[in-house]
Formats: C-alpha cells, structure tokens, sequence
C-alpha cells in the first residue's frame, strides 16, 4: 500500500512539473526567463549594433575618387550572406534593446527598438533580393533610426538617458 501511494506521488509531482515546463510555448518569455545583458549599452552598440550597420552601410552606394567612381555594392554570394548576416542582427538588435534590464523607458525607447527591428528586416529582404538600390535606401533608415535614438537618448556630452 505504501509502494503504491509512493508510485501516485511521483506520477503527480511528475506531471505538476510537466505542467509548469510545458505552460508557454516554445520561445515565449515568462517570468521565470533568466535576462541578463552581458554588455552595457555603450558596449553592446560599439561592439555589435554598430558594426552591423557598418556593413550594410560599407555595401551600398558608390564612391568618387581620383580614379573613378568605385561601387559599393555586393558582388558575389559570400558579401550578400555577410550583408543579409548583417541586417538579421540589426534587426534581432532591436529585441536585444528591449530586455529587462537593457530598456530605458517602456516609450520611445520601445518604439526606436521596434524600428530597429523593421528597417533590419527590409534590410534582410534587400538583401535576400540582391538588390543594391534598396539596400542603399534602407542604409539611410537604418541611420535614422540610429539618430532619432541618439538624439532622444545622448546628450552632446556623451550622456544620456541610456544605462
């Protein structure tokens, strides 16, 4: 009689556990999800956000100099993949900006975040499309985006709201 209670309790603690691991689906945060940004704001755009936009700024346009004008567009398959690398982690950027504990404010910090994340994807697309005049159009949204956060968030000193 014992062994057979003790076979219900481990049965019932196994599904109450089941139940709570299985609760949300795959991918959804809950409060239980352990944030944590590893970087500081300052490093996380000079360490990933801005060499990101350097790319897809470094891969669109052209160039005047002495000898001619140079095209700054992708050429073969390996610097499209390193653009399209690129604007996927401008736009997951935009998520990593809006963690708990990265996030200034839950206003305009949440929505410059939300167009980081909407100018990386049309980023993607341009190019996933091979399409340099897109991409050069979206290197200019890209930068606005960068500017409106800048203005709102740093002052001319180098402070700023942002932690």
């Amino acid at each position: 009689m014992v062994r057979h209670s003790l076979g219900r309790l481990c049965l019932a603690g196994c599904m109450s556990l089941c139940a709570v691991a299985c609760s949300d689906p795959p991918g959804t945060p809950s409060a239980a999800t352990p944030y944590r940004a590893s970087l500081g704001t300052a490093d996380f755009m000079n360490w990933v956000l801005d060499p990101a936009a350097d790319v897809i700024w470094g891969s669109a346009g052209t160039i005047t100099t002495l000898d001619g004008e140079e095209d700054l567009a992708p050429t073969t398959e390996a610097e499209w993949d390193a653009v399209r690398n690129a604007a996927a982690l401008i736009a997951e950027s935009g998520n990593l900006l809006m963690l708990p504990g990265r996030a200034v404010d839950d206003g305009d910090w949440m929505e410059l975040s939300q167009g980081l994340i909407t100018v990386g994807e049309r980023a993607i697309a341009a190019a996933e499309a091979r399409d340099d005049e897109q991409l050069f159009d979206v290197g200019g949204q890209i930068y606005n985006v960068c500017l409106a956060c800048h203005q709102r968030y740093i002052s001319e000193d180098g402070d700023g709201d942002a932690p």
